[in-house]
């Protein structure tokens, strides 16, 4: 079995109320310097078999239609392995 991770965002241009409200919170808490926070999502599938070409072209879909919106969110979709992560970028 491997592990796939798509990583859900807001797209740059969307604001970000919760990330915001923690950027606001952190100097009061000492941890200064920090300019900007992005709140996301992250979710871990585990996939049987290979992950080869067809496996992660069935996740980008799965991550395009049901994981994101991608109207006001991008994704990306990686395999995380021992040996290194292969990562596919999507919307």
């Amino acid at each position: 079995m491997a592990r796939v991770v798509v990583d859900v965002m807001l797209k740059p241009e969307i604001l970000d109320p919760q990330g915001q409200a923690v950027q606001r919170a952190l100097p009061r808490l000492g941890y200064e310097g920090i300019s900007d926070v992005r709140q996301g999502k992250r979710f871990e599938l585990e996939v049987e078999g290979p992950v080869d070409d067809a496996a992660l072209a069935r996740v980008h879909e799965l991550a395009e239609t049901f994981l994101a919106n991608t109207v006001i969110e991008d994704f990306t979709v990686r395999v995380e392995a021992t040996e290194g992560v292969e990562e596919v970028t999507g919307a």
